[in-house]
């Protein structure tokens, strides 16, 4: 059996067995979404938003990527959140790092990943600069990286804050509240390390005055 072959024979496994625990399993997902949350996580494999909250198919709207970044340019993400927010009406966005992150790890060296991977490392590098008093006076490098994590997810949040997107939504509907985490491998426990309640304030400078 091909190794992918596995995967197809697990999914055939595990569709019979809902189907036997509950017969409108399906039928119930295939007729509507309407998640509370939306999930800006990494792409770590180990990180998968659904079991580590112990959610089900519906419950959470997801976007991953490597090292759950939110960057302005980013058509992906952007969309995601539009849709999420504008359409499904998502009451909480949650940013999700994870300690152990290989893509803040590669950020914090002076290697060259090459073009594409040097282009996104170089948002998490800004995040350190930003922080570089804090993480320089840090002697231990694990906790260093553990704090760079930490700050890396909070940066994203404040990133949500500074999009249209968000901002329209706290003004119209005073919603969604953004949330970061960060998620520990080793313990499987997720830590708050930041909020942002709708309508918090933020530098005047990334306000839309005309929404």
């Amino acid at each position: 059996m091909k190794i992918y072959e596995k995967l197809l024979l697990e999914n055939k496994a595990w569709a019979t067995e809902k189907i036997q625990d509950d017969p409108e399993y399906f039928s119930r997902l295939a007729d509507i979404q309407k998640p509370d949350f939306l999930w800006i996580g990494c792409s770590d494999s180990r990180v998968p938003a659904n079991e580590i909250t112990n959610t089900q198919p519906g419950e959470i709207f997801v976007h991953r990527n490597i090292a759950n970044m939110v960057v302005h340019t980013d058509v992906n993400l952007l969309s995601v959140l539009d849709y999420a927010v504008t359409h499904l009406k998502v009451k909480h966005v949650i940013v999700c790092g994870h300690y152990g992150c290989g893509g803040v790890k590669a950020a914090m060296t002076n290697h060259d990943y090459k073009q594409v991977l040097n282009m996104w490392l170089r948002n998490i590098k800004d995040v350190y600069r930003i922080h570089r008093d804090e993480l320089n006076s840090m002697a231990d490098e694990q906790q260093k990286f553990d704090r760079l994590v930490e700050l890396n997810v909070q940066e994203q949040v404040i990133h949500l804050a500074k999009t249209s997107i968000i901002q329209r939504a706290w003004k119209n509907e005073q919603r969604p509240h953004l949330h970061g985490w960060v998620y520990g491998l080793k313990d499987g426990l997720i830590k708050p390390v930041f909020e942002m309640p709708a309508n918090t304030n933020i530098d005047h400078l990334y306000e839309y005055d005309d929404l």
